[in-house]
């Protein structure tokens, strides 16, 4: 897990920069929407060790999506895991 994420805000950008390295628009909404749901059903969490297991999770999902987007669409020069860990 990178250690630059700490805070549930901190992996609410971090994933909508993911979004940015998927190949469609439509892609991009998609998982967009999805993660601004998620953010919103969590809100109310207060429990650090459960805000990091979710921390963790969401990281470890965004990871497997990007890999397999770049296996069936080919690698983009720009979706590097050290440029998403960058950003």
């Amino acid at each position: 897990m990178p250690d630059l994420i700490r805070t549930p805000v901190q992996l609410y950008r971090f994933l909508l920069r993911c979004c940015k390295l998927l190949p469609s628009a439509a892609m991009q909404k998609h998982y967009q929407h999805a993660i601004r749901q998620s953010y919103n059903s969590h809100a109310d969490e207060d429990d650090p060790e459960r805000i990091q297991m979710i921390i963790q999770r969401a990281i470890s999902d965004a990871d497997w999506i990007l890999t397999k987007v770049r296996a069936f669409f080919g690698t983009r020069e720009n979706t590097n895991r050290h440029y998403l860990i960058h950003i």
